[in-house]
């Protein structure tokens, strides 16, 4: 069975550690142990234990308990932990894009659009804020959840906030007017979900995203 990475941002975190991903691919060869890891590596057994454990929370490598002894009951000592890579799947892009998001909403456009009669620009609008509810609903914050969809966000000291970067960057180089409207209507919902009271404006930038957050809307 697939394990499914709970947070994407997480276990790309958790590999962005270089001691992380060298013990993530020992895993990936066969299970291992904590001293085992602290040998590979030459660190101490508690830094790995550390870095073990955390790519096991980010749902990168499965937990197991086996007694190595063979022998079982009284007196077979602790089974040992061991860590085998997950079965997962983990698509990451630098600067961070999410284009099947940008699919599954012009696909759910076209869709409403035909069922609706609406003109595609209004249906990609609406499912886009949609989207951006559903999103916002799932997280805490405005800023946790435009973080989630690879924004970037940037608290000015003005409390407006700059998007550092556009997760649809290659459609919106080719597709400006369309895509940007979506990012606008994608952030408004985001807004609206999470109860913050700034307002996404357009104002196209170059080299990062084309909508900004401001206090009051000015």
């Amino acid at each position: 069975m697939e394990h499914l990475v709970p947070d994407r941002a997480d276990a790309v975190a958790a590999l962005a550690d270089p001691q992380r991903l060298r013990l993530y691919r020992l895993a990936t060869q066969r299970a291992i142990g904590r001293d085992d890891a602290a040998q590979a590596l030459g660190i101490p057994r508690s830094t790995a234990a550390f870095h073990l454990d955390r790519l096991a929370g980010a749902g990168l490598v499965t937990v197991e308990f086996v007694r190595r002894s063979g022998r079982s009951g009284p007196g077979a000592g602790r089974p040992a932990k061991l860590y085998r890579a997950a079965a997962t799947e983990l698509s990451v892009s630098i600067p961070e894009r999410h284009y099947e998001l940008a699919g599954g909403l012009l696909a759910a456009a076209v869709e409403r659009s035909e069922v609706r009669e609406l003109p595609i620009r209004d249906a990609l609008a609406e499912e886009a804020f949609g989207a951006g509810a559903a999103i916002g609903a799932a997280r805490r914050s405005l800023t946790g959840a435009l973080t989630a969809c690879g924004y970037a966000p940037r608290e000015e000291a003005s409390g407006d906030l700059i998007l550092e970067n556009c997760p649809f960057h290659a459609l919106a180089s080719r597709h400006t007017a369309l895509i940007c409207g979506a990012n606008l209507e994608l952030a408004r919902g985001l807004v609206a979900a999470t109860g913050d009271e700034r307002i996404p404006v357009l104002a196209p930038a170059e080299g990062r995203c084309c909508v900004e957050i401001r206090v009051g809307g000015r």
